[in-house]
């Protein structure tokens, strides 16, 4: 055979591109996609950031001359952040309301910018929502020690204040050399589609290697797709799940977080159609049902309904579908009374499908629950016709105390917190989406909002992060704009709230996205105020007022103006002092199509006036020994009620 022939051939050598680790990450970013259901989504599908000497001769450059790209399908769009843990927020709410099937990347620079980001992935991870964390990080190469803002540790020459991010990250890698960004990106972006796994993924970038060229091979720019797995259930474990169903006479499903993840509202309603079982939902988990839906009885533990937490005291089954089951869930282990009960968990994740000693059910939500219903439909199970009355009638007189609650008859008065929601109630159709994440707001929603839509209620509260409300608002927005009819976004805020993050105001002004910005003045921590009032705590240092002579905070309301404050960012603001203000307000905000505030202040709740009280406890240990009174009759009240709690084993 000839030397020439084609068996003696040398390979032609492969295709490179000659491009800088930050050009090449963002052109990596630029062609990855999920696919779920026969639906591809773009997976990265902006980058927010902020520049410093960290990342703007790196990542910055590279985002130019991807804004800037012939080909509009692989370009990068940028968006401008105003504070490092906003802009977390704006990519969480943007994933949360793309099923997490799409997300934005968050590039900061070295030092604060970097450390800022902490909060905000810790939320994303605690939810299970994904985002991608782009810090700076110092020099690789160490030509001078230290650098500007560089974390000096005596026993480690490696670490950064990167490192930060590691526990709160699903996935974290520092990329030290341009070639090893190739494994680390690929890593990445397997994280962020796994349902399982999803997260906050961290690639920390030392400046130097952002500005380093490498030959990149043109296989690593490729089009990817990745898969979202719809995970089936194991044989076994299914007909476990069946025989555990049957066998219970007061099954109760709590709706977690998952349902809607895996879009298995309408699996779970053919399911109650079934079987009748009743469904309570977490915070994560309202929506899952209709507030009108006959099976629905509402939200479960210590801000749930009623109705939902006598049905979990009695409950011989619990269902838990996609759920983490947190201390607000279970009443901190003192909901679940029935000597008798068991627990039931569908969920993607071996770790929460365990919880509570219960029968696993391994599987993506939407998955397990039609594998579940298709093996109850031949086996005739439906609960007992008296039950279904039984819950059916607690639930219309839960109805007739939110009524009760949203009852405006002067017309002229300040409104309370409680009227102010039954306001924007009355007002919303199932286009309007909420969203809230910490404070008192989160209780009264929980319990009394009436969910018309899927997506409607966004409240974050796996981390109830002050500030996150404006940020994830404009998420929501980016999201709703990209890839469906724009609709109403509301972002209710309280005074403490708003003061801790309004930056991002600026940010909605720039986009010209019809941000309605709730804010409810209260004058001081309200929610905080209240517990510290119920566990001893006296409420000391949660108003916001003037000292007084004794040095206490009990003087006149300090004269902050909010209002005057969202102006000043570049809203248009609506001031109300009255219910009727107020209404004729949100009806103006709704409507209007540029960024707008209705700024109100709230009455001081009575017994007839506030929200029905907690339905079921929560565990905040009280002072063991102490000499003031209320903490004293604080202890006892605790140490009855933890009396009750219970391992479920």
């Amino acid at each position: 055979m000839s030397p020439t022939s084609p068996a003696n051939a040398r390979p032609a050598p492969a295709l490179t591109r000659r491009l800088t680790t930050a050009q090449a990450l963002v052109a990596f970013l630029a062609r990855q996609y999920t696919e779920r259901d026969g639906r591809r989504h773009r997976l990265i599908s902006a980058t927010w950031g902020i520049f410093g000497h960290g990342n703007v001769a790196g990542i910055g450059q590279a985002l130019v001359e991807a804004g800037n790209g012939n080909r509009t399908a692989h370009r990068m769009p940028y968006l401008q952040g105003r504070n490092e843990q906003a802009m977390v927020h704006a990519a969480v709410g943007y994933a949360r309301q793309s099923g997490r099937l799409s997300a934005h990347a968050v590039t900061t620079s070295i030092g604060p910018g970097a450390t800022n980001l902490v909060t905000g992935a810790a939320l994303a991870t605690i939810n299970h929502l994904p985002v991608l964390l782009l810090p700076g990080d110092t020099f690789a190469a160490r030509p001078a020690d230290p650098v500007l803002q560089q974390l000096e540790v005596p026993y480690a020459g490696d670490v950064s204040v990167n490192d930060c991010l590691r526990p709160v990250s699903r996935y974290f890698d520092r990329v030290s050399r341009p070639e090893a960004l190739i494994p680390a990106a690929l890593q990445a972006m397997r994280v962020l589609a796994d349902p399982a796994e999803t997260g906050a993924v961290t690639l920390a970038l030392p400046q130097d290697v952002q500005a380093e060229a490498y030959d990149w091979p043109e296989e690593f720019f490729a089009e990817r797709v990745w898969r979202v797995r719809r995970q089936a259930p194991d044989v076994a474990e299914l007909e476990a799940a069946v025989r555990a169903v049957r066998s219970a006479r007061r099954p109760l499903i709590v709706a977690g977080g998952g349902v809607r993840h895996s879009g298995a509202e309408e699996t779970l309603a053919a399911f109650t159609a079934a079987t009748r079982i009743p469904v309570a939902s977490t915070q994560a988990g309202k929506g899952a049902l209709r507030h009108d839906h006959p099976a629905d009885v509402g939200s479960i533990g210590h801000t749930g309904t009623a109705t939902a937490d006598e049905l979990a005291r009695t409950a011989d089954l619990v269902i838990g579908i996609g759920t983490r089951y947190t201390d607000f869930t279970t009443a901190s282990g003192t909901l679940f009374e029935n000597p008798a009960v068991r627990f039931l968990n569908l969920n993607i994740t071996g770790f929460d499908a365990h919880k509570l000693a219960a029968l696993p059910l391994v599987a993506d939500a939407r998955t397990g629950l039609e594998a579940l219903t298709s093996a109850l439909a031949g086996r005739a199970y439906r609960i007992d016709p008296a039950y279904e009355t039984e819950y059916t009638g607690a639930k219309e007189a839960w109805e007739e105390q939110v009524e009760a609650s949203f009852t405006t008859p002067d017309l002229t008065a300040r409104p309370t917190q409680t009227q102010v929601i039954g306001l924007l109630d009355a007002l919303v159709t199932e286009d309007d989406i909420l969203i809230n994440a910490a404070g008192s707001l989160p209780g009264d929603l929980h319990k009394l909002w009436r969910t018309r839509s899927r997506d409607q209620y966004h409240v974050e509260y796996g981390y109830s992060c002050m500030g996150y409300e404006i940020p994830a608002a404009i998420g929501v927005m980016l999201a709703t704009r990209n890839h469906e009819r724009s609709r109403p976004v509301w972002a209710l805020v309280g005074d403490g709230t708003y003061l801790m993050n309004p930056t991002e105001i600026v940010t909605a002004v720039q986009e010209n996205l019809p941000l309605k910005l709730l804010i409810l003045q209260n004058h001081g921590y309200a929610s905080i105020g209240g517990l510290s009032e119920a566990v001893g705590g006296e409420r000391f240092g949660t108003a916001y007022r003037h000292r007084d002579a004794d040095g206490g905070f009990t003087g006149p309301p300090l004269p902050v103006d909010l209002a005057a404050n969202a102006a000043s960012l570049g809203m248009h603001v609506l001031r109300a002092t009255t219910v009727d203000d107020l209404r004729k307000a949100l009806a103006e905000a709704r409507s209007a199509d540029g960024p707008t505030c209705v700024y109100v202040e709230t009455e001081t709740p009575d017994t007839v006036s506030g929200p029905p009280p907690a339905q079921a406890w929560w565990d905040v240990p009280v002072a063991e020994t102490a000499s003031r009174p209320a903490a004293v009759k604080a202890r006892e009240e605790y140490d009855l009620q933890v009396a009750a709690r219970r391992r479920h084993l």
